[in-house]
């Protein structure tokens, strides 16, 4: 039995199958262009093998309400050409499968879900944009649509009151602040060529630690886990843990910092296949 994944992000994708114990046994990577040309790309690829399932992990905002006209939709992507895009509609019409159809940040929580056995969690990915996702007694929460936690509000580090953010919809949030290009458009110069001492890092840490902070009193996960290439960055997840130690304050209780706030325990974002794969076998299962 081979399952499918699609990583639709929006500078890549990544397609590939796996077998029922999610062992990749293929894959293919290509890049971004126009929703047809790209997803034709996705079709072509599947057609070569015999899947029974696709777990399809995307950029959003997507439509994942299945009741909705619009379900399968990535709908107000600022991403030329994608908007209103009908992504399982186009992969339907030439591959009839079951398809679970969630953001990609999604897909990588329910992969650290399988990979840590674990039932509630909040995973955040920090890099070209952020995302987050939370899953309570391993469901994903939501109601009228997935959660955009990569877009809450935060309060203004005291060195950082004069830089507008980058956020095209709300400026300062917290993509705004503590993405990737935060840091270039705050500096000019790109992360991996930022010295480690430079203080936008801890200006940096100090927005993601509030991010992590509204997820622990709001959902009280038994761990936050972060990904992306900002968080790639060795030194990051410390800084996260010190300024999360001091703005929490004592406040609840929660479980020693080094098992409570961590980095991704799969490299190369293979959490997000693992994910996807487990999504498709969840799908496959749920039709039958």
């Amino acid at each position: 039995m081979l399952l499918g994944n699609i990583e639709a992000g929006g500078t890549k994708f990544v397609c590939s199958v796996g077998n029922e114990k999610f062992e990749v046994k293929n894959s293919i990577t290509f890049p971004t262009t126009t929703p047809r040309d790209t997803l034709q790309q996705a079709v072509d690829y599947f057609k070569q093998y015999d899947v029974v399932a696709i777990g399809i992990g995307s950029f959003g905002p997507i439509d994942i309400i299945r009741e909705s006209k619009t379900y399968g939709y990535i709908t107000t992507t600022p991403k030329p050409h994608w908007s209103n895009t009908d992504v399982i509609g186009y992969l339907k019409s030439q591959l009839d499968v079951p398809m679970y159809f969630t953001t990609d940040v999604n897909s990588s929580a329910y992969g650290e879900l399988i990979a840590q056995k674990i039932q509630n969690l909040v995973y955040f990915t920090i890099g070209t944009g952020i995302g987050a996702a939370a899953i309570q007694q391993g469901q994903f929460i939501g109601g009228i649509s997935h959660a955009e936690m990569g877009h809450q509000f935060v309060k203004r580090h005291p060195k950082d009151l004069e830089f507008k953010g980058i956020c095209p919809f709300h400026g300062d949030c917290l993509e705004g602040v503590a993405s990737g290009p935060s840091l270039k458009a705050r500096t000019g110069i790109s992360g991996e060529n930022i010295s480690l001492d430079s203080e936008v890092w801890d200006i940096q840490a100090y927005y993601i630690a509030q991010a992590a902070i509204s997820a622990t009193l709001t959902l009280a996960p038994s761990k936050i886990i972060f990904g992306g290439g900002v968080m790639a960055q060795e030194h990051m997840i410390a800084r996260v843990r010190t300024h999360f130690k001091a703005l929490l304050n004592d406040y609840v209780m929660t479980p020693p910092l080094e098992d409570y706030l961590q980095v991704t325990s799969i490299a190369d974002n293979g959490s997000a296949t693992l994910g996807n794969f487990a999504l498709a076998l969840k799908e496959l299962r749920y039709k039958s």
